[in-house]
């Protein structure tokens, strides 16, 4: 059981977790023990409350596929319990983060000495784009 929350947890038979052969440089045990884990959560069969699932669906993530199926590939470590683990925290981590609530932005209106500053600087580049020119009546 996974516990996303003091009132939201998962049930075990909601995520697959699979055991693969790890990708990259080889080792001793590297092409002959699958410490490597895939993590398959299904949101839509999910029994997570329709808050969650609406967002996680809407969430733009390389790891939620169109249907709502989630992937999490964990084989930072060696073993395939620490992999294992990483992998369920992985994906604690990204339902918490899509059920944090969004920050709305309050517009604002810059000060009237940024408004001054900014009118200062572009007098002052604009009197050195003068001095650039070629000087009058020299034809």
């Amino acid at each position: 059981m996974l516990r996303i929350s003091n009132s939201v947890t998962l049930a075990d038979w909601e995520i697959q977790i699979q055991p693969i052969r790890a990708q990259g440089a080889g080792g001793q045990n590297v092409n002959k023990v699958a410490t490597a884990v895939h993590l398959r959560f299904d949101i839509r069969r999910s029994t997570l409350p329709a808050y969650y699932k609406q967002r996680l669906l809407a969430v733009s993530d390389h790891r939620i596929s169109k249907e709502g199926m989630v992937v999490i590939k964990a084989q930072q470590y060696r073993t395939l319990e620490q992999n294992r683990q990483d992998a369920l925290e992985r994906l604690r981590a990204l339902i918490r983060e899509a059920a944090r609530p969004v920050r709305r932005r309050r517009p604002t209106q810059p000060t009237r000495a940024a408004r001054q500053r900014r009118m200062e600087g572009k007098k002052r580049r604009g009197r050195v784009k003068r001095l650039r020119n070629r000087p009058a009546g020299d034809d």
